[in-house]
């Protein structure tokens, strides 16, 4: 980790003048980089927990000082929010040092066999102190699962039999369906009641569905009110045709009533 020093009281930063937040290298695969955007999209748009968090894709994790940042897909920090400045050095990636913890999830996706998702990056992430580290593997590259979690444990991060990180509120599911035009399987989150994080798209047809189901039965009340009027002045007629019927004969509708 880095090291903080202190001066007749006064906290003095380190110096990362060394270290590059950005290198300029090209994103993932098409795949990927949706996915990343799908994962960190829904959350930073449509998650409201009670605390506050960042939800960052292909941003850098700094944790020592002179090793190179570890750049997850994905990943979800909670109680912790951005400085007003991000465009200050030290604000431009997540350094841990900084935000004062590490994050509570990270996801990598694999594109290919040599990422080292399954051996290098999770000592890192265990030495990092990750709570829960997520491995999506669509084309079964490196495992027999399209998806495996991770928790810390003991200084380790250990194998979870299920798909829920219960320390976050959340829960992971594999879900099968369109996304930006394109049907695959996509890792999603579900909320702590086991609901679908919305995407923008799907909040969006969500809410229009919602308006036209309004729509419509706003249209059956109004059919419905017309119908209550058309019998109403259906009686009102009878009534006055009978009415004058009466009064041929001779008799007195009103009398009748009274009677």
């Amino acid at each position: 980790m880095a090291e903080i020093v202190m001066q007749e009281d006064t906290i003095v930063a380190p110096d990362i003048s060394h270290i590059i937040t950005e290198d300029d290298q090209p994103v993932d695969n098409i795949f990927s980089e949706k996915q990343q955007r799908l994962l960190a999209g829904s959350l930073n748009s449509f998650w409201r927990p009670d605390k506050p968090f960042v939800a960052f894709s292909n941003v850098g994790i700094l944790y020592a000082l002179h090793r190179p940042p570890i750049v997850p897909d994905m990943f979800l920090s909670l109680n912790v929010e951005l400085p007003p400045d991000i465009w200050k050095k030290e604000h431009r990636s997540y350094f841990i040092w900084e935000y004062g913890k590490p994050p509570e999830v990270v996801v990598e996706i694999v594109s290919n066999t040599n990422g080292r998702e399954n051996s290098r990056k999770i000592d890192i992430y265990s030495q990092i102190g990750v709570w829960y580290y997520v491995i999506f593997d669509p084309q079964h590259l490196i495992q027999k699962e399209h998806l495996r979690i991770f928790r810390f444990s003991t200084g380790n991060l250990i194998p979870k039999i299920d798909r829920e990180l219960t320390n976050v509120g959340l829960s992971l599911t594999v879900w099968e369906g369109a996304y930006e035009g394109r049907h695959d399987h996509w890792l999603r989150w579900l909320d702590a009641d086991g609901n679908l994080i919305l995407t923008g798209h799907e909040h969006a047809q969500q809410e229009k569905q919602r308006a036209e189901q309004e729509k419509q039965r706003a249209e059956r009340e109004t059919v419905r009110a017309e119908q209550e009027k058309q019998r109403a002045d259906q009686a009102e007629k009878k009534a006055a045709n009978l009415a004058a019927a009466l009064k041929k004969l001779g008799m007195d509708p009103d009398a009748l009533d009274a009677s």
